[in-house]
């Protein structure tokens, strides 16, 4: 079974905040992102664990 993927779009509003944000994150290696794609996607499971560390930390 393969994970959904995600773009820079939809991980933004997933995580409810800006595409450059979601960009920097990937860049500063705080949010992974899958293969050498460009632009970049993201698994979700990932995206959802990512949230899940953000809400304890708030």
């Amino acid at each position: 079974m393969t994970d959904q993927l995600m773009s820079i779009e939809e991980v933004a509003e997933f995580l409810e905040i800006k595409p450059v944000t979601v960009k920097r994150y990937a860049r500063e290696g705080l949010l992974d992102s899958t293969g050498s794609e460009q632009p970049p996607v993201f698994e979700r499971s990932k995206v959802e664990r990512f949230k899940e560390i953000q809400a304890k930390l708030r």
